[in-house]
C-alpha cells in the first residue's frame, strides 16, 4: 500500500511549487506550476476571460502579477465599495489584490496574506511598481492569520482554501478577522463526488487545487459551524471548460467544479431597551 504524504511533506511540496511560480513567472507544467496539470503553456488572455475577468482587467497594469492561478473571479461577487479593506487569502502574485486596490480607492485599504515568500516578494514588486501605498502583503498562514480581529470588511481567495489542510481553522479565522456584517467572497475548488484515494494522496494533484478540495456539503457545514450566515455556495458557468483545461482527457469534473462561496458575519444583536 502506497504511504499517504504527511501534512509537513504536502506543505513543503505546495510551497516549493508555488515559489516555483514567482521565481519563473510561468504557468505551464504538469502540476509543478499551480492549478493546472497540461502539458502546454496556458494563454494568459484566454484563461483570465474563462475564469471571469474582463479585458480591461488585464490591461489595468497589473498583467505582470497575472500568474493565472485561479479558477473564478471573486472580485466580480464580492461588490466591494470604495473606503473598505479588503484581504486575500493566499494573494500570490497579487493580481487580485492590486484590482480590487482599484476599487477600494486612496480611502480603503488591500491586504494580502501568502505562506511562500516568492510570492510575497513578488507581489510587494508590483505594488511598488504601481505606487501603491495601501495595498499590503504579509508572508503568514491562512489557518493563523497575522491580521486583528474584527478588521476586515471583506474577505476574497481564489482557488487556494482547497490548499488547506485545516478548513475549519480557515473558517474560523475569516470569521475573526471580519467586522460584524463583513462578508466573504471567494472561488474555489469543491468535491461534488467522494474523491478517489489515488487521487487525495497524488502530491502533484494536490499543488494542482484537485486533491484537497472538500466536498461542498461539508463546505456549508464548516461555514456555519464557524458563525457564518447566509451561506451560498454555487458552481461557475465555465467549470468544466476550467477544469478541462487543467486536466486535459481526464475526467476529473466528476468528482470537482469551481464554485463561488459566499457568506457573512451577522451584526450583534441590538441590546433590548
Amino acid at each position: 500500500m502506497k504511504k499517504q504524504p504527511t501534512h509537513r511533506v504536502i506543505t513543503d511540496y505546495i510551497k516549493e511549487r508555488y515559489g516555483a511560480i514567482a521565481r519563473n513567472g510561468s504557468v505551464s507544467g504538469c502540476c509543478s506550476t499551480g492549478c493546472s496539470c497540461s502539458a502546454e503553456p496556458q494563454d494568459l488572455d484566454r484563461l483570465s476571460s474563462m475564469l471571469g475577468y474582463q479585458q480591461d482587467d488585464v490591461l489595468a497594469g497589473v498583467g505582470g502579477a497575472n500568474l493565472g492561478l485561479g479558477c473564478g473571479n471573486p472580485l466580480a461577487f464580492a461588490a466591494i465599495k470604495e473606503g473598505e479593506i479588503v484581504l486575500d487569502f493566499g494573494s500570490g502574485g497579487g493580481f487580485d489584490c492590486l484590482l480590487a486596490r482599484r476599487q477600494v480607492g486612496e480611502s480603503g485599504k488591500v491586504i494580502g496574506v501568502d505562506m511562500t515568500r516568492d510570492m510575497v516578494d513578488l507581489a510587494r514588486s508590483h505594488a511598488a511598481r504601481l505606487g501603491y501605498t495601501n495595498v499590503e502583503f504579509i508572508e503568514g498562514s491562512i489557518e493563523n492569520l497575522p491580521i486583528k480581529d474584527d478588521s476586515v470588511d471583506v474577505i476574497i481567495s481564489n482557488c487556494v482554501i482547497n490548499l488547506s489542510l485545516d478548513k475549519q481553522k480557515v473558517f474560523q479565522e475569516a470569521f475573526r478577522v471580519l467586522k460584524s456584517g463583513g462578508r466573504l467572497c471567494v472561488s474555489d475548488v469543491v468535491a461534488t463526488a467522494d474523491l478517489p484515494q489515488a487521487i487525495r494522496d497524488d502530491l502533484r494533484l494536490l499543488a494542482g487545487c484537485v486533491a484537497g478540495a472538500e466536498h461542498v456539503q461539508i463546505i456549508r457545514h464548516l461555514l456555519v459551524d464557524a458563525g457564518f450566515i447566509s451561506v451560498r455556495l454555487f458552481p461557475k458557468d465555465t467549470s468544466r471548460e476550467i477544469l478541462s483545461s487543467w486536466v486535459p482527457g481526464s475526467s476529473i469534473d466528476q468528482y470537482v467544479a469551481s464554485y463561488i462561496i459566499e457568506a457573512g458575519k451577522p451584526q450583534p444583536l441590538q441590546a433590548q431597551n
